[in-house]
């Protein structure tokens, strides 16, 4: 099965659960197991939590873009901003590093996807925003509901 959907909103607080939401609502067709699909909110909460967060420095005037593929047992999520980008890639994926410490932010959004999927790409510019591209295959075991 092949489907494919998008989706953009402002990036405010109040609408990362809206993404979340969306995004389990779509993946739910491929009967993904409970822990797949919070696996998957989690880690769209993630993405768009730092495009809102770090990318437009909580402006409310960026648009965080969220793109999903389904193909076969396979989602495919890639999730942009056009914001502020990242200066060290590499420094902003080690476990518990925060550029926004005052905030109380764990530093542990990139370890959390990384863990939480297959495969994660993320594509940054310094002023030309952020592109995460995250897999995950399905397991071919369904949830069990009576």
């Amino acid at each position: 099965m092949n489907n494919r959907m998008e989706l953009s909103f402002l990036a405010r607080s109040a609408n990362e659960s809206f993404a979340r939401v969306s995004v389990g609502a779509f993946v739910s067709q491929l009967d993904p197991t409970l822990d797949e699909l919070t696996e998957i909110k989690t880690v769209v909460s993630e993405a768009v939590t730092n495009s809102i967060i770090h990318g437009y420095q909580e402006s409310d005037e960026g648009i965080v873009y969220i793109e999903v593929e389904l193909i076969d047992d396979t989602v495919k999520l890639v999730i942009r901003d056009e914001g502020n980008g990242i200066g060290d890639l590499e420094e902003a994926r080690e476990p518990l590093y925060t550029s926004k410490p005052e905030l109380e932010r764990s530093g542990m959004g990139f370890t959390i996807m990384e863990n939480f999927m297959d495969n994660i790409e993320v594509d940054s510019e310094p002023m030309n925003g952020t592109t995460v591209t995250l897999m995950k295959r399905l397991s071919k075991q369904k949830a069990f509901c009576n």
